[in-house]
C-alpha cells in the first residue's frame, strides 16, 4: 500500500474507530453523510440534548515534533460542539520508551482558548493547536493538556455540558 492510501485514509478510519468507541461506551451516535460543517458524528445525550462532534486525526507517520500538531483548522464558537483529537505517535512522558494514542477532547470555547489563530503563512485567520512538546528528539504530550486527556469518551461528551465553560479569551 502506498503511503498516499495510508495517508489519505488514517482519518476517516481512526474517525470510525473513535465512533465505534463511542457506541461500545453507550453513546447514541447518528454519522451524517457528508462533513460539510465540521461534523462527524452527533450524539444524542440521556438528557435529549443533542452535540456535534469533530474528530480530528494524527498518525505516527508525519513530520517528527509534529506528531500532535492539528493545523488549519477553520472553527468559530458553536453551541452544544466537541472536537475530539487523537495522536498516535506521541508520549506521555518524555521518559516514556514508546509512544502511547492518546484523546483530548475540548469544547468548542476551550479550543477557541486553548488554540491560537494563525497570522500569517498558508493558513491565516485558521487555528492551530500543539499538544505536543519536543525534547533531544523525543515527542511527549504537554502536561497542560492533560486537563482534556480522557481514556472514556463518554466522560466528556455524555456527562460533561461542552457549553458550560470559562469565557472565550
Amino acid at each position: 500500500m502506498s503511503s498516499f492510501r495510508h495517508n489519505a485514509g488514517f482519518g476517516k478510519r481512526i474517525e470510525y474507530s473513535i465512533i465505534a468507541q463511542m457506541l461500545k461506551e453507550g453513546m447514541d451516535v447518528y454519522v451524517p453523510l457528508v462533513d460539510d460543517n465540521g461534523i462527524d458524528a452527533v450524539v444524542r445525550r440521556e438528557d435529549g440534548r443533542f452535540v456535534e462532534v469533530q474528530i480530528k486525526a494524527r498518525s505516527k507517520d508525519v513530520n517528527p515534533g509534529d506528531e500532535a500538531l492539528f493545523a488549519g483548522i477553520r472553527h468559530e464558537w458553536r453551541p452544544n460542539y466537541w472536537f475530539v483529537f487523537y495522536a498516535e505517535g506521541v508520549r506521555c512522558k518524555e521518559d516514556d520508551d514508546e509512544p502511547t494514542p492518546m484523546t483530548w477532547v475540548m469544547s468548542s470555547k476551550e479550543f477557541l482558548n486553548e488554540s491560537y489563530c494563525n497570522k500569517k503563512g498558508k493558513n491565516v485567520g485558521l487555528r492551530t493547536i500543539w499538544f505536543n512538546g519536543r525534547k533531544k528528539g523525543v515527542s511527549y504530550a504537554k502536561k497542560e493538556f492533560d486537563k482534556y486527556r480522557v481514556k472514556a469518551l463518554s466522560d466528556r461528551i455524555s456527562q460533561q455540558d461542552p457549553d458550560k465553560n470559562e469565557e472565550i479569551s
